[in-house]
Parts: structure tokens; C-alpha cells; sequence
């Protein structure tokens, strides 16, 4: 049995045991981390992730002491930086491994566009792109997209001693699987010629290249295997920046493969230094065990220590829910930026006043339509008003969107035990309006509980069991639906009348982490939350899948037909209540 909290086990690299890191350092849905130490700003560490479909996307962590991690920003923060992420089709699609980097005075963010359901072959599948700012803190310091030619992805920028400056990425794999290189103009995203630097050491898809210049060395780190159990860390080396690089003879030096350890799909790895000279090492990683079926949260980024003696390779410490580790920097809070510290497992309560904006790490999926949120509308306020847009969350075919935008708007799953609950005020006049909450994976995969407008005969179950069945006299009434969507079974639709008592008033809708495994969707009046009702358990396998994590939050729709209904959102409540990490 797998224990709660801190009781991972302890594991260490040869060096005094200074410290302890917790992992995962970013819990949910952020992975392919990549980190750098800029002492020019504050002795600051960032961080960047990944975001496929998510917006706003890329998110950018700080922290001054290895610790305490604060969410500070978004580098895709506007629709015109990259219009494109509208039109992604599939849920895989969209941003990919970013790497970040500090050069000049400048931060430098290179990642991918990937419109996954196009051929490998079809160099259009491939938007690579860099984004540069001044000021991370700032929004608007980040630029639109400049875009550059190659049919690959996981770019990163490498400036070499001479002032030469390359891209290094990792091809299509499916087409020709190795890590290339060309030298790139950052400022206009002009490139050479591709040439090939390192073929991997024989696992599935080489990616997620980085250079580090050591000691007269040449290192290049790469992923392989794949993102799932297999995933490792390998790496070669060079005396030259192109090659030819050697692989390294104890290869793979990170993985979790073959081990019962919680903490699987180890890979896709960065390395960075701290201001005393010592070495660290992050990467994803999914808390799901080796038999890989429970893992909501989905790809996470873990922290751990990494010895590089001179001349030789880097000696990395497993990754395990504890993490012995070199001295850290005193703690400190004092970190800018809006948005919450993303490792702080502190209860989370919305009220949308009317001097509020929306949250820095509320998530839509792809760009949201502005007008569907309002905060705190002079008809209601201190809520969210929701306007319903056409397409539900699974959309127009479980894959793509369209332009129109979805009206959802979510925080991760951040905790192994949670409750995440709003109060709904819903009112809905026409036929298949319906407001919820779900547990979001993908448009293919997501588990929602609503109120929504259906006639009597709909009805499968009876919410409040014992009691007689209630006398309709309408032809449509407000009924709780529960459905999923998955490419796993997923429970049958459920549909029960709101009881006649609850109607007219706001209802409170609750997804709680019942266990590891388990999720249950409740339902109740707000007023009286003596009287909730849970209407099922499912399963956290359907929403277990894929790059991403799981989504919690809010949605309207009208199901493709004509109802213009809001939804009023208030007392939006996140309650961490457990972390399991070994």
C-alpha cells in the first residue's frame, strides 16, 4: 500500500545529504520542464513547460531558492502572438517541449507547433518557433512567434564560445529518428543546413536535445524510449559542437524503467547549475506506478541532485517522492508575478468580486472566446458569468474545436486527494442548455456532471433514493446528466431530475478524489450542504491518457442548438487534501 504525504524514500549520489526536495516540485499538468539559473535577475531560477492545447500556454515558474516555485506568467498570453493554436486538430496538438534559455539580456523561448494529426512526412505539421522577452514578469514583454524552417521538434538555442549560434532539435522520428543541427538567426528565424549530430543509442524516438560546454566537453543529453514507462535520459559527447558524439557507455544515466517506483515515464530531462556551482537535474515524470492506468495529474516535473565531476559524466539521483540533495538557498518568498506558488498545497477560494480579475493560472483549452467570461456582471455579481457556446467539451469530433472558441475555464489537478466545488446558478429555458463541472483531459476524454434542460423521459435514475418518483407537469426540466467521454469505457450516461425542493436555487456541484483511483460527482443544494448527493464513483483511468493532466473546472453549453443562458459561478472552492509520493 502506497503511503500519503512525505514518506517517499531517500536516495543520494555519493555527496552529504544537505537537503531534501519534495517531488514533484510542479505537481499536475506541467511537463517537459527545462530550467536555467540567471544571476543577473535577482539570483532567480525559471522554468518552462509545456501546454499543448492549454491556454494561456507555456508556463513560466520562478523561484530564488529551489523550493518555493511561483507560477509568473505565460509566454503565449495573447491571440496574436500565435493564431494558429486555434486550428490545432487533436488533442496531442499544440505546444510542445519548450526550452528556455538566458542570453544578452534576454530570455529565449524556442518550442514547437505541432499539428499532430498530420503526417510526419508533411514538413507542415511542424511550426517551430521562438518567442524572446525582457521582462518574464511582464505579459507583454514576450513577442509575437518568429517562425523557422524544420521538420522536427523539441528545438533548443546553444550559443557557442566563438559567437556562433545553432538550433539543435530532434527530426521526425518517424521518418529518420536522430538529434540535427543548423546554425539559426534568432532574431529572424533564418537556418542553414540541417546536419545530423547523434543517432540516439538505439531507443525509440531520440528528442529533447541540450548542449552543455564542460570542461572542454561537448554534452549532449537527449530523451528516448518514448514518453511512457520506457522513457529515459541518455547522453554523448563531443570536442566539437557538431559532432561526431560518442554515446556514453553506462547510458541510460536517469530512468525509472523496470522499477516499481511510483514515479514512472522518467525522462525529458534539463540541467542547470545553482549560484554556489552545484548541479541539478529536472524532468517529467507520471505518478502512476509501473502498471500505468491511474495517473490523472498526468506528466509532472521532478527535481533531484546530479554530481558532475570533471571531465567525466553527470552522476544523477533517482527520482523518488524524497530527494537528498546539495545545500539549498535560504528560503524566500519574495518572488514577482500574479499567479499562486504552484507547490504550496493551500486551499483555493474564488469569489469573482468586482476588483478582481481572473486568476493567473485559470486555464481555457485553445483561445476562449472574452466575451464568454464576465466578472462580477451588475446583474449578479460577485460570480463568473458563463455564456454557453456551441460546442461541448467534446466538440465538433472528440479532436478539433473550431474558431468559435469553448466555454470552459479550469485550474490543474494538483493533488493526489482533492475537492474541487462551485456554487451554480443556472436557469436554463431551452432544450439541452447545460452548465457544469467536469474532470478535463482532452475533448476525448473528460468526465463532466450538469444541470441541463431535458424532457422527463429522459430521466434514468432517481436522485434521492427511497423517494417516489416526482409528477413532471413540464415538458422540459432541469436534470443532473453525468457523462464521460474516454477511448476507455467510461460509465453509462446518468440522468435524474433536479428534486422540485432544489429547483430555483444555486446547486453546489463537487468532484472529490475519493482515492487513488476513484473520483465521485455530487450534487446538492448550496444552502444545504447536509443534503449533497453523490450520484456515482468513476474511475480516474478515462482521464489517464495521453501528455497532459487533468483540467477541473467549469463549462457551458447549448449542445449545438439555439439556448443563450449563462451560468453564474460563485464560491469556487479547490481543497487540497493529500499528496501520495511513494
Amino acid at each position: 500500500m502506497r503511503s500519503l504525504l512525505f514518506l517517499g524514500l531517500s536516495a543520494s549520489i555519493g555527496h552529504a545529504a544537505n537537503s531534501t526536495i519534495y517531488n514533484p516540485i510542479f505537481p499536475g499538468f506541467y511537463p517537459d520542464p527545462s530550467c536555467i539559473f540567471v544571476p543577473e535577475r535577482d539570483d532567480t531560477f525559471f522554468c518552462a513547460s509545456s501546454s499543448f492545447n492549454a491556454f494561456p500556454g507555456i508556463p513560466i515558474h520562478a523561484s530564488k531558492d529551489l523550493q518555493n516555485w511561483k507560477l509568473i506568467g505565460h509566454v503565449l498570453n495573447r491571440k496574436e502572438q500565435l493564431p494558429r493554436l486555434a486550428e490545432t486538430n487533436r488533442s496531442t496538438s499544440g505546444i510542445w517541449a519548450p526550452t528556455i534559455r538566458f542570453h544578452d539580456d534576454t530570455f529565449w523561448l524556442v518550442t514547437t507547433l505541432v499539428d499532430d494529426d498530420r503526417p510526419q512526412t508533411d514538413f507542415t505539421r511542424w511550426d517551430n518557433i521562438i518567442f524572446k522577452g525582457k521582462d518574464p514578469y511582464d505579459l507583454a514583454s514576450w513577442s509575437n512567434a518568429i517562425h523557422f524552417n524544420l521538420t522536427g521538434y523539441d528545438p533548443e538555442p546553444f550559443w557557442d564560445v566563438d559567437g556562433k549560434v545553432y538550433i539543435n532539435a530532434a527530426h521526425a522520428w518517424q521518418v529518420g529518428p536522430y538529434i540535427e543541427q543548423a546554425e539559426v538567426n534568432l532574431d529572424t528565424g533564418e537556418v542553414g543546413e540541417w546536419n545530423i549530430i547523434w543517432n540516439g543509442t538505439g531507443g525509440l524516438a531520440p528528442e529533447g536535445p541540450h548542449i552543455y560546454l564542460k570542461d572542454g566537453w561537448y554534452y549532449l543529453l537527449a530523451a528516448e524510449g518514448g514518453t511512457g514507462v520506457n522513457h529515459m535520459v541518455t547522453m554523448a559527447r563531443s570536442k566539437n559542437v557538431s559532432g561526431p558524439y560518442e554515446s556514453y557507455e553506462d547510458n541510460p544515466v536517469l530512468s525509472n524503467a523496470n522499477t516499481t517506483s511510483l514515479f514512472q515515464t522518467v525522462g525529458h530531462a534539463d540541467l542547470f547549475q545553482d549560484g554556489n556551482g552545484n548541479w541539478w537535474g529536472v524532468a517529467l515524470s507520471t505518478r502512476s506506478g509501473p502498471e500505468y492506468f491511474h495517473y490523472p495529474m498526468g506528466r509532472e516535473t521532478v527535481m533531484t541532485a546530479v554530481s558532475w565531476p570533471e571531465g567525466e559524466y553527470p552522476i544523477w539521483t533517482p527520482i523518488s517522492g524524497e530527494v537528498s540533495g546539495w545545500p539549498l538557498p535560504p528560503a524566500a518568498l519574495d518572488v514577482k508575478g500574479a499567479g499562486p506558488f504552484v507547490n504550496h498545497p493551500t486551499p483555493e477560494l474564488l469569489t469573482f468580486s468586482n476588483t478582481s480579475s481572473l486568476p493567473a493560472h485559470l486555464t481555457h483549452w485553445r483561445y476562449p472566446n472574452p466575451s464568454f467570461f464576465v466578472v462580477s456582471p451588475p446583474e449578479k455579481p460577485n460570480t463568473l458569468r458563463i455564456n454557453p457556446s456551441n460546442i461541448n467539451l467534446t466538440a465538433l469530433n472528440g479532436n478539433y474545436a473550431g474558431p468559435g472558441g469553448q466555454s470552459f475555464i479550469s485550474r490543474r489537478q494538483q493533488d493526489t486527494l482533492f475537492t474541487f466545488s462551485v456554487d451554480l446558478d443556472f436557469s436554463p429555458t431551452v432544450i439541452e442548455e447545460e452548465a457544469g463541472v467536469s474532470a478535463f483531459l482532452t475533448q476525448n476524454h473528460h468526465l463532466d456532471i450538469g444541470i441541463v434542460l431535458l424532457p422527463p423521459s429522459a430521466s434514468t435514475a432517481i436522485l434521492l433514493p427511497g423517494q417516489p418518483a416526482e409528477q413532471e407537469e413540464e415538458a422540459l426540466i432541469p436534470q443532473i446528466r453525468f457523462r464521460g467521454e474516454s477511448y476507455v469505457p467510461v460509465p453509462k450516461p446518468i440522468i435524474a431530475p433536479v428534486p422540485k425542493a432544489w429547483r430555483g436555487g444555486k446547486l453546489r456541484l463537487e468532484i472529490k478524489a475519493a482515492n487513488r483511483t476513484h473520483y465521485s460527482f455530487s450534487v446538492g443544494p448550496a444552502e444545504r450542504q447536509s443534503l449533497m448527493q453523490t450520484l456515482l464513483y468513476a474511475s480516474n483511468d478515462p482521464v489517464s491518457w495521453g501528455f497532459t493532466g487533468v483540467l477541473l473546472g467549469v463549462y457551458a453549453t447549448n449542445n449545438g442548438r439555439k439556448g443563450t443562458t449563462p451560468a453564474y459561478v460563485s464560491n469556487w472552492q479547490y481543497l487540497p487534501q493529500g499528496q501520495f509520493r511513494d
